[in-house]
Protein backbone atom coordinates (compact mmCIF):
# COMPACT_ATOMS: atom_id res chain seq x y z
CA UNK A 1 0.00 0.00 0.00
CA UNK A 2 1.19 3.24 -1.08
CA UNK A 3 -0.63 5.34 1.69
CA UNK A 4 -2.38 5.04 4.90
CA UNK A 5 -5.20 7.61 6.18
CA UNK A 6 -7.52 6.52 9.99
CA UNK A 7 -10.83 8.48 11.11
CA UNK A 8 -13.51 7.07 13.59
CA UNK A 9 -16.02 6.91 11.14
CA UNK A 10 -15.25 6.41 7.09
CA UNK A 11 -18.76 7.61 4.89
CA UNK A 12 -18.40 6.06 1.60
CA UNK A 13 -21.06 8.23 -0.62
CA UNK A 14 -21.48 12.28 -0.74
CA UNK A 15 -24.93 11.82 -1.39
CA UNK A 16 -27.93 12.75 1.26
CA UNK A 17 -27.05 10.39 3.26
CA UNK A 18 -23.62 10.44 3.68
CA UNK A 19 -22.96 14.13 3.87
CA UNK A 20 -25.87 14.24 6.37
CA UNK A 21 -24.36 11.34 8.58
CA UNK A 22 -20.67 13.60 8.14
CA UNK A 23 -22.26 16.08 9.34
CA UNK A 24 -23.78 15.21 11.99
CA UNK A 25 -20.75 12.93 12.90
CA UNK A 26 -18.44 15.81 12.90
CA UNK A 27 -21.28 17.63 15.01
CA UNK A 28 -20.90 15.14 17.83
CA UNK A 29 -17.11 15.15 17.85
CA UNK A 30 -16.12 12.25 15.71
CA UNK A 31 -13.19 12.28 13.43
CA UNK A 32 -14.59 11.92 9.86
CA UNK A 33 -13.62 10.73 6.33
CA UNK A 34 -15.57 10.76 3.65
CA UNK A 35 -14.62 9.08 -0.21
CA UNK A 36 -16.19 9.82 -3.30
CA UNK A 37 -15.93 7.66 -6.33
CA UNK A 38 -16.11 11.57 -8.32
CA UNK A 39 -16.66 15.06 -7.21
CA UNK A 40 -18.35 15.43 -3.99
CA UNK A 41 -21.52 16.66 -6.13
CA UNK A 42 -22.13 13.82 -8.72
CA UNK A 43 -24.42 11.28 -7.62
CA UNK A 44 -27.85 10.66 -7.32
CA UNK A 45 -28.96 12.67 -4.85
CA UNK A 46 -28.42 15.96 -7.27
CA UNK A 47 -30.82 14.14 -10.03
CA UNK A 48 -34.00 14.06 -7.63
CA UNK A 49 -36.81 16.14 -8.81
CA UNK A 50 -39.78 15.61 -7.33
CA UNK A 51 -39.29 16.60 -3.89
CA UNK A 52 -39.63 15.46 0.05
CA UNK A 53 -42.16 13.70 1.10
CA UNK A 54 -43.56 15.02 4.79
CA UNK A 55 -46.40 16.11 7.34
CA UNK A 56 -44.85 19.11 9.09
CA UNK A 57 -47.64 20.38 11.94
CA UNK A 58 -47.04 23.70 10.79
CA UNK A 59 -47.88 23.25 7.06
CA UNK A 60 -50.06 20.15 6.51
CA UNK A 61 -53.61 19.77 4.56
CA UNK A 62 -56.23 19.56 7.34
CA UNK A 63 -56.63 16.25 7.36
CA UNK A 64 -52.91 15.23 6.35
CA UNK A 65 -50.90 13.57 9.34
CA UNK A 66 -48.06 11.07 10.02
CA UNK A 67 -49.70 8.59 10.21
CA UNK A 68 -51.87 8.93 7.02
CA UNK A 69 -48.35 9.22 5.06
CA UNK A 70 -47.30 5.73 6.92
CA UNK A 71 -51.02 4.37 5.51
CA UNK A 72 -50.03 5.35 2.21
CA UNK A 73 -46.45 4.03 2.50
CA UNK A 74 -47.52 0.52 3.70
CA UNK A 75 -50.13 0.51 0.82
CA UNK A 76 -47.40 1.25 -1.71
CA UNK A 77 -44.75 -1.30 -0.09
CA UNK A 78 -47.45 -4.21 -1.33
CA UNK A 79 -47.05 -6.00 2.24
CA UNK A 80 -43.43 -5.93 2.61
CA UNK A 81 -42.45 -2.75 4.96
CA UNK A 82 -41.78 -2.92 8.25
CA UNK A 83 -44.61 -0.94 9.86
CA UNK A 84 -42.36 -0.12 12.82
CA UNK A 85 -39.84 1.17 10.54
CA UNK A 86 -42.44 3.10 8.52
CA UNK A 87 -43.35 4.75 11.77
CA UNK A 88 -39.71 5.53 12.85
CA UNK A 89 -38.59 7.34 9.70
CA UNK A 90 -41.52 9.28 8.82
CA UNK A 91 -41.91 10.62 12.45
CA UNK A 92 -38.38 11.59 12.54
CA UNK A 93 -39.15 13.43 8.79
CA UNK A 94 -40.24 16.96 9.95
CA UNK A 95 -37.25 17.37 12.29
CA UNK A 96 -34.94 16.08 9.28
CA UNK A 97 -36.12 18.91 7.50
CA UNK A 98 -35.57 21.25 9.62
CA UNK A 99 -32.12 20.36 10.15
CA UNK A 100 -31.28 20.45 6.72
CA UNK A 101 -33.03 23.87 6.33
CA UNK A 102 -31.12 24.96 8.90
CA UNK A 103 -27.77 23.95 6.68
CA UNK A 104 -29.09 26.53 4.13
CA UNK A 105 -31.15 24.69 1.92
CA UNK A 106 -34.15 26.51 0.36
CA UNK A 107 -37.45 25.28 -0.81
CA UNK A 108 -39.62 26.88 -2.98
CA UNK A 109 -42.73 28.76 -0.77
CA UNK A 110 -44.11 31.58 -0.94
CA UNK A 111 -43.39 35.63 -0.07
CA UNK A 112 -45.22 34.78 3.65
CA UNK A 113 -42.76 31.87 4.30
CA UNK A 114 -45.05 29.35 3.85
CA UNK A 115 -43.52 26.29 1.48
CA UNK A 116 -45.20 25.04 -1.30
CA UNK A 117 -46.22 21.30 -1.33
CA UNK A 118 -47.41 19.26 -3.95
CA UNK A 119 -48.82 15.20 -4.28
CA UNK A 120 -47.69 12.63 -6.18
CA UNK A 121 -48.28 9.18 -7.38
CA UNK A 122 -49.52 6.88 -4.23
CA UNK A 123 -49.95 9.90 -2.16
CA UNK A 124 -53.49 10.76 -0.70
CA UNK A 125 -52.67 14.42 0.26
CA UNK A 126 -50.01 17.55 -0.70
CA UNK A 127 -47.33 16.87 1.57
CA UNK A 128 -44.56 16.81 -1.06
CA UNK A 129 -42.28 19.80 -0.71
CA UNK A 130 -39.66 20.61 -3.51
CA UNK A 131 -37.04 22.96 -4.15
CA UNK A 132 -36.80 25.44 -7.79
CA UNK A 133 -39.70 23.32 -9.08
CA UNK A 134 -38.23 20.41 -9.98
CA UNK A 135 -34.59 20.82 -8.68
CA UNK A 136 -35.17 19.37 -5.40
CA UNK A 137 -32.37 16.93 -4.71
CA UNK A 138 -29.54 19.29 -7.05
CA UNK A 139 -30.60 22.19 -4.33
CA UNK A 140 -30.10 19.18 -1.39
CA UNK A 141 -27.33 18.25 -2.80
CA UNK A 142 -25.62 22.28 -2.57
CA UNK A 143 -26.49 22.67 0.58
CA UNK A 144 -24.81 20.00 2.58
CA UNK A 145 -21.80 20.16 0.41
CA UNK A 146 -21.61 23.88 1.53
CA UNK A 147 -22.53 22.51 5.19
CA UNK A 148 -19.62 19.96 4.55
CA UNK A 149 -17.11 22.61 2.97
CA UNK A 150 -17.62 24.96 5.91
CA UNK A 151 -17.60 22.37 8.95
CA UNK A 152 -14.53 21.70 7.30
CA UNK A 153 -14.88 17.68 6.93
CA UNK A 154 -12.50 15.93 4.58
CA UNK A 155 -13.52 14.45 1.75
CA UNK A 156 -11.03 12.25 -0.70
CA UNK A 157 -12.39 12.63 -4.12
CA UNK A 158 -12.14 10.67 -7.19
CA UNK A 159 -11.10 7.79 -4.39
CA UNK A 160 -12.86 4.32 -5.17
CA UNK A 161 -13.07 1.63 -2.48
CA UNK A 162 -11.97 -1.32 -3.69
CA UNK A 163 -13.00 -3.69 -0.69
CA UNK A 164 -14.02 -3.36 3.31
CA UNK A 165 -10.77 -4.37 5.12
CA UNK A 166 -11.84 -6.62 8.71
CA UNK A 167 -9.93 -6.88 11.40
CA UNK A 168 -7.99 -9.45 13.83
CA UNK A 169 -11.35 -9.85 15.62
CA UNK A 170 -13.88 -10.10 12.32
CA UNK A 171 -15.00 -6.89 12.49
CA UNK A 172 -15.11 -3.99 9.61
CA UNK A 173 -12.19 -1.72 10.25
CA UNK A 174 -11.45 0.57 7.13
CA UNK A 175 -11.67 0.04 3.58
CA UNK A 176 -8.76 -0.47 0.41
CA UNK A 177 -9.11 2.41 -1.40
CA UNK A 178 -7.54 3.59 -4.51
CA UNK A 179 -6.46 7.13 -5.18
CA UNK A 180 -7.26 9.13 -7.65
CA UNK A 181 -4.08 8.00 -9.46
CA UNK A 182 -4.97 4.46 -9.13
CA UNK A 183 -2.68 4.12 -6.11
CA UNK A 184 -3.81 1.89 -3.72
CA UNK A 185 -3.83 2.74 -0.01
CA UNK A 186 -5.73 1.76 3.52
CA UNK A 187 -7.91 3.78 5.36
CA UNK A 188 -8.33 2.46 8.94
CA UNK A 189 -11.60 3.44 10.68
CA UNK A 190 -13.78 2.00 14.19
CA UNK A 191 -16.56 2.50 11.61
CA UNK A 192 -17.88 2.66 7.84
CA UNK A 193 -21.10 3.33 6.75
CA UNK A 194 -22.09 2.40 3.31
CA UNK A 195 -24.18 5.29 1.40
CA UNK A 196 -23.08 4.52 -2.33
CA UNK A 197 -26.49 5.00 -3.60
CA UNK A 198 -28.61 2.76 -6.18
CA UNK A 199 -27.84 0.15 -8.92
CA UNK A 200 -29.20 1.80 -12.00
CA UNK A 201 -26.37 1.04 -14.36
CA UNK A 202 -27.09 -2.55 -14.27
CA UNK A 203 -29.70 -1.72 -17.11
CA UNK A 204 -29.55 -0.34 -20.60
CA UNK A 205 -31.74 2.61 -19.27
CA UNK A 206 -31.71 4.20 -16.12
CA UNK A 207 -32.53 7.93 -14.64
CA UNK A 208 -29.15 6.90 -12.67
CA UNK A 209 -25.89 8.68 -12.86
CA UNK A 210 -22.88 6.95 -14.45
CA UNK A 211 -21.29 6.34 -10.99
CA UNK A 212 -24.35 3.78 -9.79
CA UNK A 213 -22.83 0.70 -10.40
CA UNK A 214 -24.09 -0.87 -7.42
CA UNK A 215 -20.60 -0.65 -5.13
CA UNK A 216 -21.90 -0.80 -1.78
CA UNK A 217 -24.23 -4.05 -2.18
CA UNK A 218 -21.04 -5.67 -3.59
CA UNK A 219 -19.14 -4.32 -0.71
CA UNK A 220 -21.33 -5.24 2.10
CA UNK A 221 -21.74 -8.79 0.42
CA UNK A 222 -17.79 -9.40 0.47
CA UNK A 223 -18.19 -7.92 3.87
CA UNK A 224 -20.52 -10.29 5.20
CA UNK A 225 -23.61 -8.77 5.39
CA UNK A 226 -26.79 -10.27 4.30
CA UNK A 227 -28.96 -8.29 1.60
CA UNK A 228 -32.86 -8.62 0.84
CA UNK A 229 -35.32 -7.09 -1.22
CA UNK A 230 -33.01 -6.54 -4.42
CA UNK A 231 -35.62 -7.93 -6.71
CA UNK A 232 -37.72 -4.80 -6.00
CA UNK A 233 -36.40 -2.14 -8.74
CA UNK A 234 -38.69 0.28 -9.32
CA UNK A 235 -38.83 1.64 -12.97
CA UNK A 236 -39.94 5.04 -13.25
CA UNK A 237 -42.40 5.37 -15.34
CA UNK A 238 -41.61 8.45 -17.11
CA UNK A 239 -38.40 9.04 -19.05
CA UNK A 240 -37.67 10.94 -21.78
CA UNK A 241 -37.84 9.02 -25.20
CA UNK A 242 -36.06 10.43 -27.98
CA UNK A 243 -33.85 8.83 -30.78
CA UNK A 244 -30.19 9.69 -28.97
CA UNK A 245 -31.84 8.19 -25.15
CA UNK A 246 -31.46 4.42 -26.46
CA UNK A 247 -28.70 3.46 -24.13
CA UNK A 248 -27.84 4.78 -21.02
CA UNK A 249 -28.77 7.75 -18.59
CA UNK A 250 -32.21 9.33 -19.44
CA UNK A 251 -33.79 12.34 -18.56
CA UNK A 252 -36.35 12.22 -15.79
CA UNK A 253 -40.05 13.45 -16.17
CA UNK A 254 -40.93 13.57 -13.02
CA UNK A 255 -44.45 12.73 -11.62
CA UNK A 256 -44.78 15.61 -9.84
CA UNK A 257 -46.18 16.86 -13.58
CA UNK A 258 -48.82 14.08 -13.35
CA UNK A 259 -49.36 15.40 -9.75
CA UNK A 260 -49.82 19.00 -11.80
CA UNK A 261 -52.75 17.55 -14.05
CA UNK A 262 -50.95 15.74 -16.75
CA UNK A 263 -52.24 12.64 -18.20
CA UNK A 264 -51.05 9.50 -19.92
CA UNK A 265 -51.57 8.70 -23.62
CA UNK A 266 -50.83 5.88 -25.36
CA UNK A 267 -50.38 6.50 -29.53
CA UNK A 268 -53.54 6.59 -30.38
CA UNK A 269 -54.50 9.15 -27.79
CA UNK A 270 -55.98 6.85 -25.30
CA UNK A 271 -56.03 6.88 -21.98
CA UNK A 272 -53.36 4.41 -20.78
CA UNK A 273 -54.46 4.79 -16.96
CA UNK A 274 -58.01 4.57 -17.73
CA UNK A 275 -59.81 1.58 -15.37
CA UNK A 276 -56.46 0.74 -14.04
CA UNK A 277 -56.48 1.74 -10.96
CA UNK A 278 -58.87 3.87 -8.71
CA UNK A 279 -55.71 6.86 -8.67
CA UNK A 280 -55.56 6.80 -12.13
CA UNK A 281 -52.25 8.78 -13.63
CA UNK A 282 -51.13 9.19 -10.00
CA UNK A 283 -51.52 5.64 -8.84
CA UNK A 284 -47.98 4.09 -7.39
CA UNK A 285 -45.46 3.93 -9.96
CA UNK A 286 -45.16 -0.12 -10.14
CA UNK A 287 -48.57 0.16 -11.77
CA UNK A 288 -48.21 3.15 -13.97
CA UNK A 289 -44.83 1.45 -15.03
CA UNK A 290 -46.69 -1.29 -15.72
CA UNK A 291 -49.64 -0.28 -17.56
CA UNK A 292 -47.42 1.66 -19.79
CA UNK A 293 -45.45 -1.55 -20.97
CA UNK A 294 -48.22 -3.46 -21.37
CA UNK A 295 -49.51 -0.71 -23.62
CA UNK A 296 -46.10 -0.73 -25.38
CA UNK A 297 -46.30 -4.21 -26.20
CA UNK A 298 -50.20 -3.89 -27.47
CA UNK A 299 -49.47 -0.83 -29.65
CA UNK A 300 -46.11 -1.78 -31.00
CA UNK A 301 -44.55 1.54 -30.23
CA UNK A 302 -41.12 3.01 -28.39
CA UNK A 303 -43.28 5.57 -25.93
CA UNK A 304 -46.38 6.77 -24.78
CA UNK A 305 -47.09 10.52 -24.11
CA UNK A 306 -47.38 12.69 -21.01
CA UNK A 307 -50.11 15.41 -21.71
CA UNK A 308 -48.66 18.26 -20.03
CA UNK A 309 -50.41 21.22 -22.53
CA UNK A 310 -53.34 21.84 -19.75
CA UNK A 311 -50.60 23.01 -18.00
CA UNK A 312 -49.74 25.92 -19.96
CA UNK A 313 -46.80 28.29 -19.30
CA UNK A 314 -46.88 27.87 -15.67
CA UNK A 315 -45.05 24.94 -16.64
CA UNK A 316 -42.28 25.99 -17.28
CA UNK A 317 -41.67 27.53 -13.86
CA UNK A 318 -42.59 24.62 -12.29
CA UNK A 319 -41.05 22.40 -13.75
CA UNK A 320 -37.86 23.87 -15.53
CA UNK A 321 -35.71 21.10 -15.51
CA UNK A 322 -37.95 19.00 -17.43
CA UNK A 323 -38.77 22.31 -19.88
CA UNK A 324 -34.93 22.48 -20.95
CA UNK A 325 -34.70 18.59 -21.17
CA UNK A 326 -37.64 18.64 -23.51
CA UNK A 327 -36.71 22.26 -25.66
CA UNK A 328 -33.39 20.77 -25.71
CA UNK A 329 -34.71 17.57 -27.37
CA UNK A 330 -36.84 19.74 -29.86
CA UNK A 331 -40.03 19.41 -27.88
CA UNK A 332 -42.13 21.70 -26.85
CA UNK A 333 -44.11 20.43 -23.79
CA UNK A 334 -46.38 23.90 -23.79
CA UNK A 335 -47.83 22.51 -27.15
CA UNK A 336 -46.80 19.05 -27.57
CA UNK A 337 -47.03 15.62 -25.70
CA UNK A 338 -44.08 14.63 -24.50
CA UNK A 339 -42.66 10.70 -25.67
CA UNK A 340 -41.48 8.94 -22.33
CA UNK A 341 -41.26 5.94 -21.37
CA UNK A 342 -39.87 3.60 -18.27
CA UNK A 343 -36.62 3.17 -17.18
CA UNK A 344 -34.94 1.91 -13.83
CA UNK A 345 -35.32 3.89 -11.00
CA UNK A 346 -34.60 3.03 -7.75
CA UNK A 347 -33.62 -0.19 -5.75
CA UNK A 348 -36.50 -0.56 -3.06
CA UNK A 349 -33.81 -3.74 -1.65
CA UNK A 350 -30.19 -4.01 -0.73
CA UNK A 351 -28.02 -4.06 2.60
CA UNK A 352 -30.49 -5.26 5.75
CA UNK A 353 -29.92 -2.67 8.50
CA UNK A 354 -31.96 -1.38 11.04
CA UNK A 355 -33.43 2.35 11.88
CA UNK A 356 -30.04 3.35 12.88
CA UNK A 357 -27.80 1.74 9.75
CA UNK A 358 -26.55 -1.04 11.74
CA UNK A 359 -26.24 -4.34 9.62
CA UNK A 360 -25.23 -7.90 10.99
CA UNK A 361 -21.66 -7.31 10.82
CA UNK A 362 -20.07 -5.18 13.79
CA UNK A 363 -18.56 -1.53 12.41
CA UNK A 364 -20.56 -1.98 8.81
CA UNK A 365 -23.65 0.65 9.01
CA UNK A 366 -26.01 1.40 5.69
CA UNK A 367 -27.97 4.46 4.66
CA UNK A 368 -29.88 5.84 1.55
CA UNK A 369 -30.44 3.77 -1.29
CA UNK A 370 -27.89 1.01 -0.81
CA UNK A 371 -29.97 0.56 2.43
CA UNK A 372 -32.72 -1.82 3.01
CA UNK A 373 -34.81 -0.46 6.16
CA UNK A 374 -38.03 -1.93 5.90
CA UNK A 375 -39.41 1.64 4.98
CA UNK A 376 -39.85 0.88 0.96
CA UNK A 377 -40.94 -2.71 1.06
CA UNK A 378 -41.60 -3.92 -2.65
CA UNK A 379 -42.54 -0.56 -4.01
CA UNK A 380 -41.08 3.09 -2.87
CA UNK A 381 -43.60 5.74 -2.68
CA UNK A 382 -42.78 8.35 -3.99
CA UNK A 383 -40.63 11.16 -2.39
CA UNK A 384 -39.44 8.86 0.61
CA UNK A 385 -36.09 8.40 -0.64
CA UNK A 386 -34.48 11.99 0.42
CA UNK A 387 -36.51 11.96 3.27
CA UNK A 388 -35.38 8.58 4.10
CA UNK A 389 -31.40 9.50 3.70
CA UNK A 390 -31.90 12.56 5.43
CA UNK A 391 -33.60 10.44 8.74
CA UNK A 392 -30.94 7.42 8.68
CA UNK A 393 -27.57 9.58 7.85
CA UNK A 394 -28.74 11.41 11.15
CA UNK A 395 -29.29 8.05 13.06
CA UNK A 396 -26.73 6.21 11.83
CA UNK A 397 -23.80 8.77 13.04
CA UNK A 398 -25.24 9.07 16.21
CA UNK A 399 -25.64 5.20 16.52
CA UNK A 400 -21.80 5.03 15.69
CA UNK A 401 -21.21 7.44 18.45
CA UNK A 402 -23.32 5.51 20.89
CA UNK A 403 -22.22 2.44 20.18
CA UNK A 404 -17.95 4.05 20.49
CA UNK A 405 -19.08 4.65 23.77
CA UNK A 406 -20.45 1.65 24.99
CA UNK A 407 -17.59 -0.26 23.60
CA UNK A 408 -18.90 -1.77 20.68
CA UNK A 409 -16.74 -0.61 18.31
CA UNK A 410 -12.51 -0.62 18.49
CA UNK A 411 -9.75 0.26 16.15
CA UNK A 412 -7.89 -2.76 15.27
CA UNK A 413 -5.11 -3.65 12.35
CA UNK A 414 -6.72 -5.14 9.43
CA UNK A 415 -5.89 -8.37 8.19
CA UNK A 416 -5.33 -7.69 4.74
CA UNK A 417 -3.85 -4.92 2.36
CA UNK A 418 -3.99 -6.73 -0.62
CA UNK A 419 -6.61 -5.32 -3.84
CA UNK A 420 -8.43 -8.70 -4.40
CA UNK A 421 -9.73 -10.06 -7.44
CA UNK A 422 -12.73 -10.39 -8.76
CA UNK A 423 -15.26 -12.31 -11.72
CA UNK A 424 -15.98 -9.61 -14.39
CA UNK A 425 -18.32 -8.97 -17.17
CA UNK A 426 -18.83 -6.98 -20.01
CA UNK A 427 -20.86 -4.03 -18.91
CA UNK A 428 -22.91 -3.28 -22.56
CA UNK A 429 -23.64 -7.09 -22.62
CA UNK A 430 -24.25 -7.54 -18.93
CA UNK A 431 -26.70 -4.54 -19.18
CA UNK A 432 -28.52 -5.62 -22.21
CA UNK A 433 -28.73 -9.39 -20.55
CA UNK A 434 -30.34 -7.85 -17.32
CA UNK A 435 -32.84 -5.65 -19.40
CA UNK A 436 -34.21 -8.88 -21.46
CA UNK A 437 -34.61 -11.12 -18.50
CA UNK A 438 -34.76 -8.98 -15.17
CA UNK A 439 -36.86 -5.78 -16.10
CA UNK A 440 -40.47 -5.05 -15.18
CA UNK A 441 -41.75 -8.72 -16.86
CA UNK A 442 -39.49 -11.75 -15.83
CA UNK A 443 -40.06 -15.65 -15.99
CA UNK A 444 -37.90 -17.96 -14.50
CA UNK A 445 -36.30 -19.25 -17.91
CA UNK A 446 -35.44 -16.03 -18.41
CA UNK A 447 -33.80 -15.51 -15.39
CA UNK A 448 -31.71 -18.60 -16.03
CA UNK A 449 -30.84 -17.85 -18.56
CA UNK A 450 -29.49 -14.71 -17.57
CA UNK A 451 -27.49 -16.74 -14.88
CA UNK A 452 -26.15 -18.83 -16.94
CA UNK A 453 -24.78 -16.35 -18.85
CA UNK A 454 -23.27 -14.07 -16.22
CA UNK A 455 -21.41 -17.23 -15.34
CA UNK A 456 -20.01 -17.77 -19.04
CA UNK A 457 -19.33 -14.53 -19.25
CA UNK A 458 -17.21 -13.95 -16.15
CA UNK A 459 -13.76 -13.55 -16.13
CA UNK A 460 -11.56 -13.04 -13.00
CA UNK A 461 -9.61 -9.89 -12.92
CA UNK A 462 -7.42 -8.10 -10.22
CA UNK A 463 -9.57 -5.24 -9.36
CA UNK A 464 -6.56 -2.42 -9.68
CA UNK A 465 -8.92 0.22 -11.60
CA UNK A 466 -11.95 1.84 -10.87
CA UNK A 467 -13.43 0.42 -14.05
CA UNK A 468 -12.44 -3.16 -12.69
CA UNK A 469 -14.15 -2.48 -9.00
CA UNK A 470 -17.36 -1.40 -11.01
CA UNK A 471 -17.43 -4.32 -13.36
CA UNK A 472 -17.02 -6.32 -10.45
CA UNK A 473 -19.62 -4.99 -8.38
CA UNK A 474 -22.38 -4.71 -11.22
CA UNK A 475 -21.66 -8.54 -11.66
CA UNK A 476 -22.10 -9.60 -7.97
CA UNK A 477 -25.31 -7.50 -7.80
CA UNK A 478 -26.77 -9.18 -11.16
CA UNK A 479 -26.14 -11.87 -9.67
CA UNK A 480 -28.31 -11.34 -6.07
CA UNK A 481 -30.91 -9.77 -7.80
CA UNK A 482 -31.45 -12.49 -10.30
CA UNK A 483 -31.24 -15.19 -7.55
CA UNK A 484 -34.08 -13.09 -5.34
CA UNK A 485 -36.11 -12.73 -8.66
CA UNK A 486 -35.86 -16.45 -9.15
CA UNK A 487 -36.95 -17.06 -5.38
CA UNK A 488 -39.96 -15.02 -5.57
CA UNK A 489 -42.25 -17.11 -7.39
CA UNK A 490 -45.22 -14.27 -7.00
CA UNK A 491 -45.88 -11.12 -8.43
CA UNK A 492 -45.35 -8.01 -5.18
CA UNK A 493 -45.11 -4.35 -6.12
CA UNK A 494 -42.04 -3.54 -8.80
CA UNK A 495 -41.01 -7.60 -8.82
CA UNK A 496 -43.82 -8.93 -11.65
CA UNK A 497 -43.23 -12.58 -12.65
CA UNK A 498 -45.59 -13.17 -15.58
CA UNK A 499 -45.04 -17.18 -14.87
CA UNK A 500 -46.23 -15.84 -11.29
CA UNK A 501 -48.93 -13.19 -11.94
CA UNK A 502 -50.56 -13.86 -8.51
CA UNK A 503 -49.68 -12.57 -4.98
CA UNK A 504 -48.44 -14.73 -2.47
CA UNK A 505 -48.95 -13.58 0.82
CA UNK A 506 -48.73 -16.94 2.93
CA UNK A 507 -45.34 -17.76 1.13
CA UNK A 508 -43.67 -14.36 0.12
CA UNK A 509 -45.27 -12.47 2.55
CA UNK A 510 -41.56 -11.63 4.08
CA UNK A 511 -38.03 -10.66 3.20
CA UNK A 512 -35.62 -13.44 1.51
CA UNK A 513 -32.30 -12.49 3.13
CA UNK A 514 -29.16 -13.81 0.62
CA UNK A 515 -25.83 -13.57 1.79
CA UNK A 516 -22.16 -15.08 0.45
CA UNK A 517 -20.54 -18.28 2.26
CA UNK A 518 -16.90 -18.69 2.68
CA UNK A 519 -16.56 -19.70 -0.34
CA UNK A 520 -18.36 -16.87 -2.40
CA UNK A 521 -21.36 -18.70 -3.33
CA UNK A 522 -24.54 -16.41 -2.79
CA UNK A 523 -27.02 -18.70 0.21
CA UNK A 524 -30.54 -17.97 1.68
CA UNK A 525 -29.93 -16.52 4.88
CA UNK A 526 -31.93 -17.76 7.90
CA UNK A 527 -34.50 -15.08 10.06
CA UNK A 528 -32.15 -15.85 12.92
CA UNK A 529 -28.60 -15.20 11.60
CA UNK A 530 -30.94 -11.39 10.35
CA UNK A 531 -33.22 -11.13 13.19
CA UNK A 532 -31.43 -7.91 14.85
CA UNK A 533 -31.66 -6.19 11.51
CA UNK A 534 -35.02 -7.33 9.40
Amino acid sequence: MTWHAGADLLVVGTGVAGLTAALRARELGLRVLVVSKESVTVGNTEWAQGGIAVVREEERDSSDSVRRHVRDTLEAGAGLCSTATVNTILGDGAAAVRRLRAAGARFDGSPSGALSRTREGGHSAFRVIHAGGDATGAEVQRALVEATTTAGVPVLENHCVVELSHTEWGAVGGALVLDHAGRPGVVQSSAVLLATGGLGQLYRATTNPAVATGDGIALGLRAGAAVADLEFVQFHPTVLHTSSTERGSRPLITEAVRGEGAVLLDVHGEPVMAGRHPMGDLAPRDVVAAAINERLVETGSDSVHLDATGLGKGFVERFPTVYAACREAGIDPLVDPIPVTTAAHYSCGGIMCDVDGRTGVTGLYAAGEVARTGLHGANRLASNSLLEGLVLGTRSAEAVLRDLRVGALRRGSVTSERLPAAAVVDRAWLQQLMSRHAGIGRRADGLREAQSGLDTAAVVRPLRTREAVEDAALGLTAHALLAAASDRTESRGCHRRYDHPTTDDLRWGRPNPLRLDVSGWLIRSTPEETREVA
